[in-house]
């Protein structure tokens, strides 16, 4: 085996050259020469050097040594030094360092004495120690506490040791009078814990007379009784009920440390409502009481914990958890919204509701940073109550509508996807809805915010009031027409052919400008603004936010205004009688649109329409100036019934999901159920009773039930070597978030002792081993396990290989038996998860790496072959089933996984059948990192081709 070293230090360069200089250092008489030569020689020794010659020179010059910084740098010298030889004999040259150690423990100085003690608790050599026992003991009763503390921990090193127990027969019995008898809270949790280690009885009996004053002891000697607590209840669960009062009465101690390991010891031991309810009750006082950001981080996670097992529990304490959102701590907030989330309850709801309502206010001060983000979190979380409890829309969507023109684009889209969610669940407050969107409508100022809420105004605007309001709002936000003069134009195009001069008043070129109120003006050198700034007609706006942004070049957004005009005037003519007033409406809108189309082919902006608004503004211009039935109803119905649908299948996923977590079976239906509770139990106080039911119902659910290791282990086992070689082995392969763990079984085939056997083993790509090979001596036809650490610091596919190499008797050169590749999965790293159109395509925009993947496979049913990639990328898809509905030739669906690491992998599969029924087409890769990129493509390309 190889030696286990307890001291590291970091050394750049080492040479056995300055050996000299060492040396004759050490002799004189300078004593920051000496610390530093001394410094040097231990750099040295942890660099592989031996310096036998050092040895001799150090115990003349440099054991007489007063100084205390010298006789520390020695103790951690003859702390790693090589103190056997080849035969496993403690080197005779040794004796002359005992000595030096029996002084230093007699020494008057208390540091001198403590750190000696220190230094026999890393010395494993029973010969040097036992000459110094006396005097080990002898400090026990020292006036002064740093010295029996440090000598309690010596006699538990030395008791700990193989032939210890033989040195020290009576160590326990001094530790306890010890114990009996200290004041010293440090020295005190020492004797404890050095009962706890060797002599366990003796520390359950000592506990249990002092039960009642354990509240009483100090902060560190808690910790090790808790310790305690946790090793006895793990081996013997019927003493359990006694521990748990104890833990209970810690919970009250002033220390945090203490009551946070209480709470989770609690947990860990017990599954009693009682139980729960205290631990719960305890972290929600140190997410209130702790002002460190990491503690209230460490704290929600142990919440989150308690809220998958016991929900029922967690939901009673929902608004304590919820107090949480107070720190200015952006992660704190969201880990505290997904808590409070998903313990919202009929009963909490309104209370909960009306906290986020007055956390959205609170937003609007704007006098901490990163509001913007918080609100849009609030907003996401507003959202959910909402979708999960209707009744609650009323109170809190028109307090949100005052979001829509909100600074922050994310959270006034989130805004108005709320908004349009809501007035198609909510039919009673579709109404008031729409009144209170034309109101606010004008004071949006992002495009795409702008998009859906006119979407929502083409759609819900029923009645002849709200489709003539809807009409009368879009007029007014784009101002006048024409949206330029010809004369504008020209100058426009004459600019583009002369250098442009800038001075502080005037610009000579056509370009929107902004003006103080926020909306967009044209400047020139003839007239400084050519758009005179927005007045108030009526409680809104002449001119705004559409004629802004159609100035800035959004034709996207041109095409949404001219779709919705077109559908509030098909709308018109239903809901009103008079021919003219709908010729006339008709008219203006077709002016409207025919307007946009102007200014997208005048030279007056920098770039003109692009391709798909033109065609799509075009359609609506046929569509006004001919309208038949069929299209009508394509306009007026389909839309809003492929809204429904899609909402529809949103529930329909979520709600299958919740029912196959729920139906997850863990035994059988034959299986016996033993009543524990049933049974004969007298003098159960209620937290054990409690207890005794919570199994039970483990056992009966199946908790308890771990049938389906062995299986898996069999699943994971891989063969290294052939049936052939005179050393076999296989590997059980278990991955880990972080870490990859190799079992790997070594069987000696063969009737020769096999020396001097390693398991070398390297890697490929980020993957780094952490334990260095070791070599073993194996019998003939015995087999040893051993195993093998891999760290892993990213999501990649990477490749481990390697050799057994061994030595026989009869055989002087090394063989070497190579090893089967192990591929390490980029499947193990990454899980199917969810994530918003929205979130899909920012992130799609910002990822730099693509890995684009031609499609080539025998499948032919575009569906099946979506199925296929879906199970073998591991990944989810997120085009709702009603999108991937019919055959029409063309498939497209988003696929998307999350790693363990947190990393994003984004997935596009775009396919089309040809005519001889093949598929064609790319799937392409997006993630932040390479890895990813890289391994899912190749993972895509091995197993796309067949469906197996």
């Amino acid at each position: 085996m190889e030696k286990s070293c307890s001291l590291l230090v970091y050394f750049d360069k080492g040479t056995p050259a300055i050996a000299n200089e060492i040396k004759e250092a050490l002799e004189g008489n300078d004593v920051e020469a000496k610390v530093d030569a001394m410094k040097k020689a231990i750099m040295l020794l942890l660099n592989g050097e031996t310096l036998p010659q050092l040895f001799i020179t150090i115990v003349r010059y440099v054991l007489p040594s007063e100084d205390h910084t010298v006789q520390k740098l020695l103790l951690l010298y003859l702390e790693i030094i090589e103190k056997r030889d080849a035969r496993g004999m403690v080197l005779p040259e040794m004796i002359l360092i005992c000595q030096n150690l029996r002084n230093n423990l007699q020494h008057p100085n208390e540091y001198i004495r403590g750190v000696t003690l220190r230094f026999l608790c890393r010395l494993n050599e029973v010969e040097i120690i036992e000459p110094l026992i006396p005097s080990v003991l002898a400090n026990l009763e020292h006036r002064h506490q740093y010295i029996r503390r440090n000598a309690i921990l010596a006699v538990m090193a030395i008791y700990k040791l193989p032939h210890g127990e033989q040195l020290l027969v009576d160590a326990p019995e001094m530790i306890e009078k010890v114990l009996a008898t200290e004041q010293d809270q440090s020295a005190k949790r020492n004797a404890f814990l050095m009962l706890f280690t060797c002599a366990q009885e003796r520390a359950i009996n000592y506990l249990l007379t002092h039960v009642d004053k354990v509240s009483e002891w100090g902060e560190l000697l808690q910790m090790v009784v808790l310790e305690l607590i946790r090793k006895v209840c793990r081996t013997n669960k019927a003493e359990k009920g006694r521990y748990i009062k104890i833990i209970i009465s810690l919970l009250t101690v002033p220390s945090s440390a203490v009551v946070y390991e209480c709470a989770g010891t609690l947990v860990s031991l017990s599954s009693a409502p009682t139980a729960i309810t205290a631990a719960a009750n305890t972290y929600c006082q140190l997410l209130s009481s702790q002002s460190d950001n990491n503690v209230k981080l460490i704290v929600l996670d142990r919440l989150t914990e308690l809220k998958s097992a016991h929900k029922e529990i967690m939901v009673n304490l929902i608004m304590d958890v919820l107090r949480a959102v107070s720190s200015p701590n952006l992660d704190i907030r969201r880990k505290t919204l997904d808590i409070v989330l998903e313990l919202i309850t009929p009963r909490n709801i309104n209370e909960v509701v009306l906290t986020l309502k007055k956390e959205v206010m609170k937003t609007q001060s704007g006098e901490l940073e990163k509001n913007g983000e918080y609100r849009q979190m609030l907003i996401q979380a507003i959202h959910s109550c909402a979708i999960k409890f209707p009744e609650v829309a009323s109170t809190v969507v028109h307090l949100l509508m005052d979001f829509l023109g909100d600074s922050n684009v994310a959270s006034a889209m989130d805004v108005v996807v709320f908004v349009r969610e809501i007035i198609e669940s909510n039919p009673k407050l579709r109404v008031s809805i729409i009144t209170r969107l034309l109101d606010t409508f004008y004071q949006i100022r992002a495009a795409r915010v702008c998009s859906c809420a006119l979407w929502i105004i083409g759609e819900y605007c029923l009645s002849l009031s709200e489709v003539e309001s809807g009409i009368t709002t879009i007029k007014q936000c784009l101002g006048d027409l024409p949206f330029y003069t010809d004369a504008e134009e020209g100058e426009s195009a004459d600019s583009s052919k002369k250098p442009q001069q800038v001075d502080s008043i005037t610009v000579s070129s056509k370009r929107p400008a902004i003006l103080a109120d926020g909306t967009y003006a044209t400047q020139s050198a003839a007239s400084e603004t050519a758009f005179s700034p927005p007045t108030v007609v009526q409680g809104s706006l002449s001119s705004g936010n559409l004629r802004s942004l159609l100035l800035s070049g959004d034709f996207f957004l041109g095409a949404v205004v001219s779709c919705t005009l077109t559908k509030l005037i098909l709308r018109y003519e239903e809901v009103q009688s008079s021919k003219v007033e709908v010729n006339k409406a008709s008219t203006q809108a077709l002016l409207i649109i025919v307007s946009i189309i102007q200014l997208g082919q005048s030279s007056f902006l920098s770039h003109p329409i692009d391709n798909d608004s033109h065609d799509r503004i075009v359609l609506c211009i046929r569509l006004l100036c001919n309208t038949g039935d069929q299209v009508r109803k394509i306009w007026l119905q389909s839309c809003r019934e492929s809204f429904v649908k899609m909402l529809s299948d949103k529930q329909l996923r979520e709600t299958a999901e919740i029912k196959a977590k729920a139906q997850i079976s863990f035994a059988q239906p034959d299986d016996l159920i033993d009543f524990y509770h049933l049974k004969s139990r007298k003098g159960m106080s209620q937290l054990e009773l409690e207890d005794e039911v919570q199994d039970d119902l483990k056992r009966a659910t199946g908790e308890f039930i771990q049938d389906g290791d062995s299986a898996n282990k069999l699943n994971r086992i891989l063969q290294l070597t052939g049936f052939s070689d005179p050393v076999y082995a296989e590997a059980c392969v278990t991955v880990h978030h972080y870490d990859i763990v190799l079992d790997v079984t070594v069987i000696n085939r063969t009737k020769e002792t096999l020396q001097n056997l390693c398991l070398e083993l390297a890697t490929m790509g980020d993957l780094k081993l952490v334990d260095r090979p070791q070599n073993y001596t194996l019998a003939p036809e015995s087999s040893k396990q051993i195993k093998a650490n891999i760290k892993v610091s990213s999501t990649e596919t990477g490749v481990i290989f390697g050799n057994i190499v061994y030595e026989t008797s009869k055989v002087f050169e090394r063989t070497v038996v190579v090893l089967n590749d192990i591929h390490i999965d980029i499947m193990d790293y990454i899980s199917p998860a969810v994530c918003g159109d929205a979130a899909f395509r920012t992130m799609w925009a910002e990822f730099e790496w693509e890995n684009k993947v031609a499609v080539n496979t025998v499948i032919q049913d575009e569906k099946e072959f979506l199925d296929h990639i879906i199970k073998s990328t591991n990944m989810k898809c997120l085009t709702g089933p009603s999108a991937l509905e019919g055959e029409c030739g063309f498939l497209a669906a988003n696929l998307y996984a999350k790693s363990v690491f947190g990393e994003d992998a984004l997935v596009n599969i775009s396919i089309e059948k040809q005519a001889d029924a093949k598929l064609s087409g790319y799937i392409r890769i997006r993630s932040k990192t390479q890895g990813i990129a890289l391994s899912l493509g190749d993972k895509i390309t091995l197993k796309q081709k067949g469906s197996g």
